[in-house]
């Protein structure tokens, strides 16, 4: 058998289609370790979570799930549950320590390596690009609110294409430049750690520049048949209420959690409310004749991560705050219903209505949940067993508004669970735990959850079963 414990006999009663991609999705520096081996120089995490008070515990990325020396156990563990696909990002200073430059060979040699295994396991790898991790020198020189970072991602994204294009298929550029932008140089949560709504701005429109321009990079690099993507975590924002501020706060909210990023990529153009909002931030010069093109590349498929939504109503939020402007207009409501571990609400609802808005905005582009999960405070028995109910039960609920989502017409062609392992939770340290591998860190030694071994019954059977 090739999925842990398949039962292919229960009865299916949510069977998705033939060709479903199911995987699961994880980090570099929130697994890999090895921060200081092989030349890899600092990333942004890493300065920031060396800074005290800015990462709980004081916690670091250090040795993480220490992956960069367990990647055969943790593909033989991806084979056990029967995934067709993994998604993992790469370290841009592990393979590019300044930013500029020659590629180190023995940070190639790590991704090489770990593609081989994926592949010896006939598991697809899904590269990323970029998940956080920008090299501190290129942040030193002014990071993602200066142009020039856009063109030295699209010199990492060619030397990576150049690398690997031979054994991966499926390139992502980006994972969530919202966080990126908004949370890294908006109100300071996430590395870097600086608070300016107007650098946010910056931020947001160089990423989408550098999403295009790597985009470009990489059809000059990889063959005909391999596709390009870029994830985003868009928002799924409610009013509080129907009126016409509560509305009118939701659409500033949709305009710089989902339309900065949706508008520029996909038509080419800046949303004009957007622009109107944040006029007393910025007149928007930096934008230059032909980064909206640029920007614009055409692309593959857009991943989708999500985890709750959001509800809003007219008032004012506190600063420094991520959302450039906007908290000034806009209060954030709780949302009803169950928590996860990290306060989120759990509402798989959210999950359809971005699916079937992006079915109507966007007709003719492939959809893939890229993340999807949920953080609860699991722990090992007496008898080594790690029971997650809650967990199962929002994937559950979660994987069954995808399938509904298909049954409306939205072209979903995969799911990747967030995520394989226990892991370094960027501002929250190891306090969180999102895997449906428990991990040890002490000693490092890998247990599967319950909601392992019902992925992989769902895997094995193609779908849902009865409850």
């Amino acid at each position: 058998m090739t999925a842990l414990d398949a039962r292919t006999d229960t009865t299916t009663a949510l069977r998705f289609p033939e060709g479903f991609r199911w995987g699961t999705a994880t980090a570099a520096y929130q697994i890999e370790g090895a921060a200081e081996e092989d030349g890899r120089t600092p990333s942004i995490w890493d300065t920031f979570s060396r800074t005290p008070g800015k990462v709980r515990n004081g916690d670091t990325g250090d040795i993480a799930a220490d992956h960069y020396h367990r990647v055969d156990e943790d593909v033989a563990l991806m084979r056990r549950l029967g995934v067709t696909d993994y998604r993992f990002s790469i370290a841009w200073p592990r393979v590019q320590p300044t930013g500029r430059g020659p590629a180190v060979r023995k940070g190639l040699d790590f991704y090489r390596r770990l593609v081989d295994r994926l592949l010896d396991a006939g598991i697809r790898p899904v590269a990323t690009l970029y998940h956080w991790d920008l090299p501190q020198e290129l942040e030193d020189a002014g990071g993602w609110p200066q142009r020039d970072t856009s063109y030295r991602f699209a010199e990492y994204a060619a030397i990576m294409a150049d690398a690997l294009g031979d054994r991966v298929a499926t390139w992502t550029t980006l994972n969530e430049p919202w966080c990126a932008a908004f949370l890294g140089y908006g109100n300071g949560v996430h590395a870097p750690g600086r608070t300016s709504a107007l650098a946010s701005l910056r931020a947001a429109h160089h990423l989408n520049l550098a999403h295009g321009l790597a985009a470009r990079a990489l059809r000059g690099a990889l063959p005909g048949a391999s596709e390009v993507s870029l994830t985003l975590n868009l928002h799924a924002v409610r009013p509080c209420s129907q009126a016409p501020e509560d509305l009118d706060a939701a659409r500033r909210i949709d305009a710089v959690g989902n339309r900065v990023f949706l508008d520029p990529v996909f038509h080419g153009r800046l949303p004009e409310d957007l622009v109107r909002d944040t006029a007393s931030v910025t007149d928007w010069s930096f934008v230059r004749d032909g980064d909206l093109a640029a920007a614009a590349a055409p692309i593959d498929s857009l991943g989708i991560n999500y985890y709750s939504p959001s509800v809003v109503g007219a008032g004012s939020s506190e600063s420094p705050s991520p959302w450039a402007g906007a908290e000034r207009h806009v209060r954030f409501e709780p949302a009803p219903g169950p928590r996860t571990a990290m306060d989120w609400p759990v509402d798989a609802t959210g999950l359809h209505e971005l699916l079937i808005r992006l079915r109507d905005e966007l007709p003719d582009v492939p959809l893939v949940i890229t993340e999807n999960g949920a953080a609860y405070d699991d722990y090992a028995d007496p008898s080594g067993n790690v029971k997650d109910p809650e967990r199962v039960a929002y994937l559950h609920a979660h994987l069954a508004a995808v399938h509904r989502a298909l049954a409306d017409g939205a072209d979903v062609r995969g799911y990747f669970l967030w995520s394989l392992l226990d892991n370094f939770e960027w501002a929250y340290g190891y306090s969180k735990r999102f895997g449906i591998v428990h991990v040890d860190f002490a000693t490092q030694r890998r247990t599967l959850k319950d909601s392992a071994r019902w992925y992989a019954e769902v895997i094995a059977r193609g779908g849902l079963a009865e409850e």
